[in-house]
């Protein structure tokens, strides 16, 4: 169903991948795993790797999961998933069963848990987290137009060991 290919390889827009289709970043076991949508991120090159760079407030789930795993994915899917999407995106996996009520299938690779249903799926081992610190906004209409309750991300970059795309 999927094929590994190499990370040079990947010829979409990761802009509109990202900001306009969004991804699943999803963490944990294939037992127990908990994901969320995101529509921030980047994918690029550090320390002479393919890396990705995600974002997570510190009220969400999913932070736990990325914490505590060594691994995590980002997945991306279909314009037909949207309505999925918008709901992992909404609501809280300490409130519903995500996975399931999406009727999503969870497969792993590396150990780290995905969905079937994805058509691109990048596996990441974590290599560096960092809280966000907004004295170093320098623009200062960030802080009060993204940060109004002062959650401020925890940044985490992972080096992009696995990358799977539907055949």
């Amino acid at each position: 169903m999927f094929e590994r290919i190499d990370p040079k390889s990947l010829d979409q827009n990761v802009f509109s991948m990202i900001g306009d289709q969004w991804m699943l970043l999803t963490a944990g076991t294939r037992e127990k795993c908990n994901t969320m949508t995101a529509s921030w991120g980047g994918l690029g090159v550090l320390w002479g790797k393919p890396v990705a760079t995600v974002y997570i407030r510190p009220q969400r789930y999913t932070l736990e999961f990325v914490e505590r795993e060594e691994w995590f994915t980002l997945a991306f899917f279909g314009e037909e998933y949207r309505k999925a999407l918008a709901l992992c995106g909404s609501k809280s996996g300490r409130d519903i069963d995500k996975v399931k009520e999406c009727g999503f299938t969870v497969e792993t690779a590396d150990g780290a848990p995905y969905f079937a249903e994805a058509d691109l799926v990048l596996v990441c081992r974590k290599a560096y987290w960092q809280d966000m610190d907004p004295t170093h906004f320098l623009d200062g209409e960030i802080d009060g137009k993204w940060y109004p309750e002062k959650d401020y991300h925890r940044i985490f970059i992972g080096e992009i060991e696995t990358v799977l795309k539907k055949k």
